[in-house]
Formats: C-alpha cells, sequence, structure tokens
C-alpha cells in the first residue's frame, strides 16, 4: 500500500507540473527515475533483469533507460520518424493542401447547410488519417473548409466545433500514438489498424458527424446572434501562415501513397512484402523523382526533401522521447508495486477487467482536459495497460484501443488544447465558448466508441 501512495503521490506532480506547461519529457523521467530509486530504499526488486544488469542496483535506473532507448528508437521510433518526415515533405510541396482542397469540392453540391456540416465532419475525419498534426490540420481547414459552411448558413462556431473535431478518433497508420499501442498489444501497425481501428473508427466517425448534424443546429437556433454578420475571414498568425504553392491536381494523391502501396499490396502483391516503413520510403521515392520531372531541377528537389529530414528530427525530439520519458515513469509505477496493489484492490471491490477499462479511460479523459495534450496522457498511462489487462484476464486491446481513442477525443473538449485554441483564435472566437459547441458530440461519440469496442473485441 505504501509503494501505491508514494506512486499516487508523483502521478500528482506529474500532474500538476504539466498543468504548469512544464516540458512532459523530462517530468516523467525525473518521477520515474525518482520512483524507481524509492523502489530501491524499500527493497523491492530489481529494476532491470539479472542478464542486463550493470552490477550496480542504483545504475540499472539509468540502465533501464538507455534499453528503452534502444528498444524504442530501433523500431518504434524509426516507424514514427520515417511517417513524421514523409508528412512533413508533403506539407512542404504543397501535397496536403491540395488533398485538402479536392476533398471538399463535392460539398458545394449538397446545398443544405447542415447536411455539409456533417459530411465536412465525415471527409475531415479521414482526411486526418493523412494529415499527422492535429492543429496543423485544423489551420488548414480554417482556411480552405470554414469559408465553405459559414457561407451556407451554420454559424462561425458551428463551423468551429465540426473542424476543431475533424482529428478526434485520431485513427490512421500514421499516428504516433496509434503505432506505440499496436506495439504494445503485438502488432504491426497495419493489421491493429485495419481489424480494430477501422470497425470502431467507422461507428465513431458516424456518432461525431450525427451528433454534429443535431447538435450545431440546436445550438445555432437557440443563439441567433451568432448567425449575423456571416464573417468569413480568419485571422493567423505569421508563424502560422500556410504558403499555398501551384501544384498539379494529381499532387492531392501523394499524401496517400503509404497507405494506398500496403492496400495493393496487402491483396496484388504476390509474394513482395510491403510494411509501414518501406511503404513510406517507396512513396518517398516515388515522389523525389515526380518533383525532380515537374521542377527539371534535382537541386530544387534536394533543396525541398531537406523537410523529410527536418521532420524525422521533429518527430525524434518530442514523440520518440515522450514515449520512453513515459516508458520510464511506467516503469517506476511498476517497480512501486503500484499497479499490483491497484488491480489487487479493484478486484476485492468487485472490479473485473471491463471496470478497469472504465477506470483508465477515466484517467487518460481527465489527464487530457487538464493538460490539453492527449498524446502526453496517452504515453504516460498506456504502458501500463498490458500488464494490467493480464492481471485482470481481458485482451490488452480492452484498453489499449479506448485509451487511444479517448486520447484524441478528449483534446477537442479541452479549452488549452493547441487545435481548440487555434481553430477558436483563427475564427474570432473563445475557446471555452467553442468547447461547449464540441462537448455533446465528443461525449456522444466517446460512448459509441467504448460501446462498439465491448461489442466486438470483448
Amino acid at each position: 500500500m505504501l509503494g501505491l501512495i508514494i506512486a499516487a503521490f508523483f502521478v500528482v506532480i506529474v500532474a500538476r507540473s504539466v498543468l504548469k506547461k512544464y516540458p512532459p519529457q523530462p517530468v516523467l523521467f525525473v518521477a520515474g527515475v525518482c520512483m524507481m530509486a524509492c523502489a530501491l530504499f524499500m527493497g523491492m526488486g530489481d529494476i532491470v533483469p539479472t542478464k542486463q544488469s550493470t552490477g550496480s542496483a542504483w545504475m540499472d535506473i539509468l540502465q533501464s533507460i538507455n534499453l528503452s532507448f534502444s528498444n524504442r528508437a530501433a523500431k518504434l521510433g524509426l516507424i514514427i520518424m520515417l511517417i513524421g518526415g514523409f508528412s512533413k515533405y508533403m506539407d512542404m510541396i504543397g501535397a496536403s493542401t491540395a488533398l485538402v482542397k479536392i476533398a471538399i469540392k463535392p460539398l458545394h453540391k449538397l446545398g443544405h447547410p447542415y447536411i455539409v456540416l456533417a459530411a465536412a465532419s465525415v471527409l475531415g475525419n479521414f482526411l486526418a488519417m493523412f494529415i499527422s498534426s492535429a492543429s496543423g490540420f485544423g489551420l488548414l481547414l480554417m482556411v480552405t473548409l470554414y469559408p465553405i459552411m459559414v457561407r451556407l448558413g451554420v454559424s462561425r462556431l458551428a463551423a468551429c466545433a465540426v473542424i476543431a473535431t475533424t482529428s478526434g478518433p485520431g485513427w490512421g497508420p500514421a499516428g504516433a500514438d496509434n503505432i506505440y499501442a499496436a506495439e504494445l498489444i503485438g502488432m504491426d501497425i497495419v493489421p491493429y489498424f485495419f481489424q480494430y481501428q477501422v470497425p470502431v473508427g467507422l461507428c465513431t466517425v458516424a456518432a461525431l458527424a450525427i451528433s454534429h448534424f443535431f447538435v450545431q443546429k440546436y445550438m445555432d437556433r437557440k443563439n441567433p446572434d451568432e448567425m449575423a454578420g456571416k464573417d468569413v475571414s480568419v485571422t493567423i498568425n505569421e508563424d502560422q501562415k500556410i504558403e499555398e504553392k501551384p501544384v498539379p491536381s494529381f499532387y492531392a494523391l501523394l499524401p496517400t501513397l503509404p497507405l494506398l502501396l500496403i492496400f495493393f499490396f496487402e491483396f496484388y502483391g504476390g509474394s513482395i512484402k510491403m510494411d509501414i516503413n518501406l511503404a513510406t520510403l517507396t512513396s518517398l521515392a516515388i515522389t523525389m523523382l515526380i518533383e525532380t520531372i515537374r521542377h527539371r531541377s534535382a537541386l530544387t528537389m534536394f533543396k525541398d526533401v531537406k523537410a523529410f529530414w527536418d521532420g524525422m528530427g521533429f518527430q525524434m525530439a518530442l514523440v520518440v522521447t515522450l514515449v520512453v520519458a513515459a516508458d520510464t515513469f511506467a516503469k517506476g509505477l511498476t517497480s512501486l508495486g503500484a499497479i499490483d496493489t491497484l488491480i489487487g484492490s479493484a478486484q476485492q471491490a468487485g472490479f473485473g477487467g471491463i471496470g478497469m477499462m472504465f477506470v483508465f479511460v477515466a484517467i487518460i479523459i481527465g489527464a487530457t482536459l487538464v493538460t490539453g495534450s492527449g498524446n502526453s496522457a496517452f504515453f504516460a498511462f498506456v504502458p501500463l495497460a498490458p500488464k494490467v489487462a493480464a492481471l485482470a484476464n481481458i485482451p490488452a486491446v480492452l484498453l489499449v484501443l479506448p485509451m487511444n481513442f479517448v486520447s484524441n477525443l478528449a483534446r477537442s473538449l479541452s479549452p488549452i488544447s493547441a487545435v481548440m485554441i487555434v481553430v477558436s483564435g483563427a475564427a474570432r472566437q473563445s475557446p471555452v465558448e467553442l468547447a461547449k459547441r464540441t462537448f455533446l458530440p465528443i461525449v456522444i461519440a466517446t460512448i459509441v466508441n467504448i460501446a462498439v469496442t465491448l461489442i466486438l473485441f470483448f
């Protein structure tokens, strides 16, 4: 029980620190190291397996971080960096903008403003698979999709609510959190995406779109003053401006190339095995060739492709380090025996595996709301899921999958999240008022998400 109390103390410290805008990586690292040190003081066992030990119990604390870097950066980290680099390159050459512009063209023909709004929600959630940054994607949609919806007759807040939730489910093989989730349950990202994310995600997207239709229509009728003016202009800071580049229409296909290659070789590739890494590198090579032909200059292509390496470095600094820091934090919690104690107490109280799922989902939602970061909350607690699932005798996916989805959905509930601030700021609206518009659709989508997960996989 003492271990659980110490662990709870450090969890509170971490939450308060992240809420005060401390960088999550060093906070998680320090908390994890401190908890492992406490475990050694209390004589609660070895930090790392004997075969991997340095020979010193205290040096083994740092050895655990070394091992985590070695394990994560070699496979998981490489996937995250390659996809992040490719996404950055797509932004650089204007392919991401081309994809969005072409995809939203059919919306003009639908006519009814709230049908367009619901369709925009569905379309946005599918496009989000190919654009990794929720705030960047939100800004892109504010420039392209927001004026269309407002001109058709929905309020500015309603349009913003749809755009702020377009990355809500957070599904797709390109997401760093999805890649990590797949690894934790012992799967590659592609089968994890198709077997688990797709059936649950489709229902979640449908629930989100339908709830937006009714909620935003009701709120617009209830608040007719918000309809006044019909100002479709957006305010974007100088450092946030999106440079529109004239590119051929077929460039809209380039961001989807990795997924298209995986689809093709999965069903028609014969003996050729195409994983996400190979698909990304192949897509990069194809794009580089196309760019060289278009510009008739290898030098221009080489200068632009630097964005790929910059994107890889950014993902290493931001995401891979966060994964390792989260591993260290989770190792600290485990070394104190906090998880074993928590599971034992839950079982004595009559909580089964499903009860633990709701507990972890609630933790993720709470952490995301107060920090504004779904990734920080997810990476901090999801490493515990496989152990908790094993002790509770449930499949690991029953914990990992809802945590994966909910960490992204809850981001659109928090008025301090990046996507909410960016979208509301561009429309000159209050993020708190925007959160009131996203509340019901996100809650409904979350309930549907959990229900479908239980129905399909329990």
